[in-house]
Parts: structure tokens; sequence; C-alpha cells
């Protein structure tokens, strides 16, 4: 889920004042033409440019699936070379890795990283101190990320301790569920303590590193996007850890009133009365039994299970 950037432009622009509105001690006047020195000026401009060149030499042009980066990282648990923490992950925890042996990398421990345009390898910092090349356009240096990719708008959140991507003003912290979320849900999302630290329940991924995008369902449980899709799919609509409604079944309720109502009980059911617990608002009643169903009486749902006879 689960990084924001922040936005930095490759070149300051300086905007002139109006001169007629400046204040004459902001305006330098050279007393003589020993002052000026037009070769001087022209000089440092090139060596200027020379720099910002070097700096976005090979500019998008190395990383690997999961960043765009110039550099590679050492980890600091196994002492290899890899692109990131995602790649170090994924070949650690491979299926033919002994599982004694499996980890993943501790990210905030990581000290030294190799430039991929000369090779130096140095302790972790945003430009290499050998070729002076930019290993990438958004770095955090509490994560150790790099990334030349900023149209993701990543952004370091301190209340989650990692970066996020989407962008600081489109997120905020809740440290009641212990996780970042959109600006749209922050005066009206269910809170649940820590509800992104757990894992999926579909998939089994740890929802609050995840980097597939996370949402919250009614409930306030949290759960990946694409396996909400698909349990969908699959014709559950509930939440797989509270049984709760995860969109509104309202339309579907009413179906199921036709369909009681078209299949009358045989006369020995008829009078036959259970007692449901509503799994939507949590109210237990004492209903009349049906075969297809068991409506609740205080919010109409027919999300509920039998407790007894």
């Amino acid at each position: 889920m689960g990084e924001v950037a922040v936005m930095q432009s490759e070149a300051l622009q300086f905007v002139c004042k109006d001169l007629k509105h400046m204040n004459l001690n902001e305006v330098y006047v050279p007393q003589s033409n020993a002052d000026y020195n037009p070769g001087e000026e022209s000089s440092q401009s090139t060596e200027h440019n020379k720099i910002n060149d070097m700096r976005e030499k090979g500019y998008m042009q190395y990383g690997c699936e999961h960043y765009r980066r110039r550099c590679q990282i050492r980890a600091p648990c196994c002492n290899e070379v890899f692109d990131c923490r995602h790649c170090h992950n994924e070949a650690k925890n491979s299926i033919n890795v002994d599982q004694k042996h499996r980890h993943d990398i501790p990210r905030h421990q990581v000290k030294q990283v190799i430039c991929s345009l000369c090779g130096t390898e140095q302790e972790v910092r945003q430009n290499c101190i050998n070729c002076g090349v930019c290993m990438g356009k958004y770095f955090c240096g509490t994560c150790k990320l790099f990334d030349d990719d900023v149209s993701k708008q990543q952004y370091h959140c301190n209340g989650c301790g990692i970066c996020r991507v989407g962008g600081r003003e489109n997120f905020f912290h809740c440290y009641k569920c212990g996780c970042c979320h959109s600006i749209l849900l922050k005066n009206s999302h269910p809170c649940v303590e820590g509800a992104m630290h757990h894992d999926c329940p579909v998939c089994f991924e740890y929802l609050f590193e995840s980097r597939n995008d996370v949402i919250v369902m009614p409930c306030g449980h949290t759960i990946h996007k694409i396996c909400l899709k698909e349990m969908r799919e699959h014709f559950q609509y509930a939440c797989p850890l509270c049984s709760k409604s995860v969109c509104d079944m309202s339309k579907v309720w009413e179906k199921f009133d036709m369909e009681i109502a078209a299949t009358p009980m045989p006369e020995p059911f008829q009078n036959k009365m259970v007692w449901i617990l509503c799994n939507d608002c949590g109210k237990t009643s004492h209903v009349r039994f049906h075969i297809v169903a068991q409506k609740c009486p205080n919010c109409k749902s027919y999300n509920t299970r039998q407790t007894r006879g």
C-alpha cells in the first residue's frame, strides 16, 4: 500500500521583481568594469550545467521491475547485492530456499549502496561520491529508498514509519488504525485499531507493507482491492473477518423477499420459530423459520445466522 513523493524541480527558477517596486538597496550596481566578469559567469554556468548533466545521466535506464533507480543495495542480513528490497525478499523467500533460511530484509538497516553507473560502493546517500550521479530522484534516508519515477508521488509518513505513494496531500495518518487513509475518509472511516497490521484475509499478504492497492470495507477491516473484486466475482459479499456485508445489499434482500413469498413452508414448519444473529447490525431476534433465509427485523438484512431453534 503501500510511499509518497516530494516532487523536486530540476532547476530553481528565479522570478524578477518589477523594478518600479524594487528597493534600491536590493539592486546591485557595479562600481567599475572590474566588478563584472562575463567570462567568469559563463564559466560558472557551464560548470553548473555539467554537474546537472552528470546527475541526470542514466535517468530511468536502470533498476528492476519494482523501482527505476541508479543503484543497488547490499543486504545487511546476508551481505548480498540486490536491485531493491523486494528483489531480495522474493529471492530469499522462494520455495527453492530452505525454510529456515528464508527472511526479509530489514529495510531501515541498509547501510551500503552500489552506484549502477560507476560501481562504487558507498554509504547510503542520494548522489554518488565518485561520479556524482543522482541515484534516485526520490530519496528517503530513513527507508533507504531510491526511485527515479517520481510520478508515484512518494512521501515518507512518520506515523507509519515507511514511505508511501499517492501524494501526501491526498492522505492522512490515523493513529488508531495505525495507517494512512484517503483524505476522503478523514471524518467518516470506521476506525479499527491496527486495521492494516494484519494479512489480507484472502491472499494472506501483509497489508501494511503491500505494494498493491488496499481498501477499507464498510466494517472497517482492510483487504486488497483486487482480492475484494475476486470475491465479488465468486458471489461472496461478506467480510471474511466479521461477516458484515461489504456493499449495499438492499436490492438483493428485495429478491429474497419475493423468493420467500413465493415459497411457502410446509404446514408442520409454518409456525416454527428460531433465534438468529444478524451479521450486519449485531442484533439477536426471535423470528419465523424459513428454508431460504431468516430476515432481521431490525435492519431488514438477510445476512443472518441461526443460533438456536
